[in-house]
């Protein structure tokens, strides 16, 4: 399967607007945002965990990496609530499952195959701060490895704010919502921006807080190979 595959073009998901679509887990559903291969993909989504739902214990072979959106992630390492961020490297493995139900923005397949680094960040815990030339926008950095960087935003009400993305960039708005070539982008809308691409955002009257990972698309993406 390929979904929003061609990563030398600007794509968006409204996915607020998208029907969820069931996995092969009961009780997990999806919104996807872009995907290259079937079930076991190099796939960006939207997961929803219902109350009292959990996949099997797997491993993931190529990594994943996921936010929090509402509710409290559960396996095995712990609770992790809405504003956790999460990365589990190639070859870790748990039982991922939610017993008051969840959503989490996910990634599957997108580390280097040597990559040892876990991440569990509660971004709750921790303060944005301001950036120099950067008028109406703060930061709050979660992970930089030389290959890409993640971090949370925060745009004051009616900022514009550059987007660079000199290796490429995905937003993914968690709160408020800003404008951007000529679209209205609220929550779970999600932008991504190939690489030696620019773009200009404005913030919408409540600001904006969303996510973005920079520099992470300097060379083509690839299906995973299994």
């Amino acid at each position: 399967m390929e979904l929003n595959a061609d990563f030398s073009a600007r794509a968006v998901v409204h996915a607020a607007q998208l029907d969820w679509i069931a996995s092969p887990m009961a009780g997990v559903d999806r919104r996807m945002l872009d995907r290259l291969g079937d079930e076991v993909a190099r796939a960006t989504s939207i997961v929803r965990y219902a109350p009292e739902s959990k996949f099997s214990a797997h491993t993931h072979t190529g990594g994943e990496e996921f936010f929090v959106l509402e509710g409290v992630f559960q396996d095995e390492h712990g609770d992790f609530p809405a504003g956790t961020y999460v990365r589990n490297p190639p070859k870790s493995s748990h039982t991922p499952g939610s017993d008051a139900g969840c959503t989490i923005l996910v990634k599957l397949w997108q580390f280097e195959p040597n990559d040892p680094t876990f991440a569990r960040i509660d971004t709750n815990k921790m303060a944005f701060v301001d950036v120099s030339g950067r008028d109406g926008v703060e930061v709050m950095p979660l992970f930089s490895d030389g290959r890409e960087d993640v971090s949370l935003e925060r745009w004051a009400a009616g900022a514009s704010v550059s987007l660079d993305a000199p290796d490429g960039m995905e937003v993914f708005v968690l709160e408020g919502g800003f404008a951007e070539g000529g679209e209205d982008f609220g929550a779970q809308s999600w932008l991504r921006l190939p690489k030696s691409s620019a773009a200009s955002a404005v913030a919408g009257p409540e600001g904006a807080k969303v996510w973005i990972k920079r520099d992470h698309l300097a060379q083509e993406p690839l299906p995973p190979s299994v």
